[in-house]
C-alpha cells in the first residue's frame, strides 16, 4: 500500500467512526499533511480517493466536507458523479410520466435517516411510472424533503423533476449513492410494468445529494429486467 493509500484508509476510518463533524469541513490539506508527515500533494491524492468514492466533496472557498448520506452503513455501494435522470439519459426518446400517487407525509425513521432529516420534517411521497416511447420502463417510488425541494406541481410531475431542481430551484446535484439488487416482481410491478409473476425486477435504491452534501432524494426505482443494465468502468490508479 502506498503512502497516500494508507492515509486515505485512515481518513476513511475517521469519517466512518464520526471523528470529524458532518456539519463542518474536515481539516485542510496543509494541516493534515503536517499531521501525517507527508507532502501536500500526497495528502491531496489521499483525499482525491475519498472524493471519487463519494465520501467527501470539495466546496471552493469553504473546504472539504463529508457527504452526509455516505456515512450511513445502510446506503452506498455504487457511486455516480453525475445523476442525469431518465429524461436526460434518453434525450432522443419520448419519455413520459404517469403519476400513480403523490402526497405529503411525515417520513418513517428509515426515510428520515437517509434524508438526514428528523421525523417531523414533511416529505413528498411520489410513485411515478416512467414510459419510453409509450412503453413502461421504470416504476419510481420517491421521497423528497419539502423544505429543500419546493414547487412540485402537476406540470413538474409529468415532466422532469431533476430539470425543475436544476433550472427552477437553481440547485446543483452533485451525485448519488446507489444499491442495485434483483427482486421478485410484486403486484404493483405486474400491473404497471406489465411484468409476469415470475419476472425478475432490478431495483435501484438511491440517495441523491446536492453540492453541499445534503441529501435531497431517497428513492427506489424498479426496472424491467429487459430494459435496464449496469455498466461500470474501473480505472487503475
Amino acid at each position: 500500500m502506498t503512502k497516500y493509500e494508507s492515509i486515505s484508509a485512515e481518513v476513511r476510518q475517521r469519517i466512518i467512526s464520526g471523528k470529524y463533524s458532518i456539519d463542518e469541513p474536515i481539516p485542510d490539506e496543509i494541516t493534515l499533511a503536517k499531521e501525517f508527515g507527508c507532502s501536500r500533494m500526497t495528502m491531496k491524492r489521499a483525499l482525491d480517493i475519498l472524493v471519487l468514492e463519494g465520501l467527501l466533496y470539495r466546496k471552493r472557498g469553504h473546504g472539504t466536507f463529508i457527504v452526509k448520506s455516505a456515512i450511513q452503513n445502510s446506503v452506498v455501494n455504487v457511486v455516480s458523479k453525475e445523476t442525469a435522470g431518465l429524461t436526460n439519459l434518453l434525450k432522443n426518446k419520448k419519455v413520459t410520466s404517469e403519476v400513480i400517487k403523490f402526497e405529503v407525509q411525515f417520513p418513517s425513521e428509515k426515510v428520515a435517516a437517509h434524508l438526514a432529516i428528523d421525523s417531523k420534517t414533511p416529505v413528498y411521497y411520489l410513485i411515478r411510472l416512467r414510459l419510453v416511447e409509450d412503453e413502461p420502463y421504470v416504476l419510481e417510488k420517491t421521497y423528497m424533503p419539502t423544505t429543500i425541494i419546493t414547487g412540485i406541481n402537476d406540470d413538474v410531475l409529468h415532466s422532469s423533476i431533476y430539470q425543475h431542481i436544476k433550472e427552477k430551484l437553481g440547485l446543483t446535484i452533485a451525485g448519488s449513492h446507489r444499491k442495485i439488487r434483483a427482486c421478485k416482481s410484486d403486484e404493483l410491478d405486474q400491473k404497471h410494468l406489465e411484468c409476469k409473476a415470475d419476472d425478475p425486477i432490478l431495483e435501484v435504491e438511491h440517495v441523491g445529494f446536492l453540492d453541499n452534501g445534503v441529501p435531497f432524494e431517497y428513492s427506489f426505482s424498479r426496472h424491467r429486467y429487459d430494459k435496464f443494465e449496469v455498466t461500470t468502468v474501473n480505472l487503475k490508479r
